[in-house]
């Protein structure tokens, strides 16, 4: 599979994964400034973004997609670095090929099952017909009666684009992510990765929970945890500054 991307500066890679519904623009704020020093790259995993749409995802299809593009791309270890559902990607990399990782980095997600907290998102987005929208105002109209956060509703609505037929469209395969929910919020799984490891949380989320440390330590033995205060889920868009020291620090 030949994931999209996008990559910034020179020097020795790192990955960065984004989220359920992301692609790979949402860190480039942040790529740009670690770039300065490294070769950053943002891919889009499958059926996000510009990638492929296919009729299947789970992490282990998602760490194997990701094993490919790096060994297609002549990066035989990285960092890597994740977010949310790409944090579970960057973690069954690390533990399926942990050659391939030289460091991780987890932002705000636990490699246990996860908690259901999109669907009331998903029947939003399903329930809209963009063939039928005729304007980025009314898809936000008809989300904001919907969901009632204003920074989902406009990360959300990044996700629409306009194809040549001048209709609109979702970047994203939604129904294929529906269909198989269940696997993105299932935990992930392996031998432990005895190597740097550092997970990221946001001190307002609940997506690490002090319970889920355990099973952190016994997957990833060489991991810490930092908590990041007054941040949410989405960690690099409320604390950014915060967030890149502690990448920087980790990374270096």
């Amino acid at each position: 599979m030949e994931l999209y991307y996008r990559e910034f500066g020179q020097g020795s890679p790192v990955i960065i994964l984004h989220g359920l519904f992301g692609f790979s623009d949402n860190w480039q704020t942040i790529a740009k400034d670690l770039s300065e020093h490294r070769l950053v790259v943002t891919p889009d995993l499958r059926n996000h973004g510009r990638s492929p749409h296919v009729p299947s995802i789970s992490y282990p299809e998602m760490a194997e997609d990701l094993r490919i593009f790096m060994e297609e791309h002549w990066m035989f270890s990285a960092a890597v670095v994740g977010h949310s559902m790409g944090g579970k990607v960057a973690m069954q990399l690390a533990l399926t090929h942990p050659d391939m990782v030289e460091r991780l980095v987890v932002v705000d997600i636990s490699p246990a099952a996860a908690e259901d907290n999109h669907s009331s998102i998903f029947d939003a987005l399903l329930g809209m017909d963009l063939s039928k929208t005729d304007s980025r105002k009314a898809a936000e109209h008809y989300l904001t009666e919907r969901i009632a956060d204003t920074g989902t509703r406009q990360f959300l609505l990044k996700n629409i684009t306009r194809g040549a037929d001048g209709r609109y469209t979702w970047k994203m395969n939604l129904p294929v992510l529906w269909e198989h929910y269940s696997d993105i919020l299932a935990a992930v799984s392996g031998p432990a990765f005895d190597k740097p490891a550092l997970f990221i949380r946001g001190s307002q989320s609940g997506y690490i929970k002090d319970g889920d440390f355990p099973l952190i330590q016994s997957l990833f033995p060489q991991a810490q945890v930092v908590t990041i205060e007054g941040a949410g889920h989405w960690v690099h868009a409320d604390k950014p500054a915060e967030l890149l020291e502690v990448l920087k620090k980790f990374l270096s």
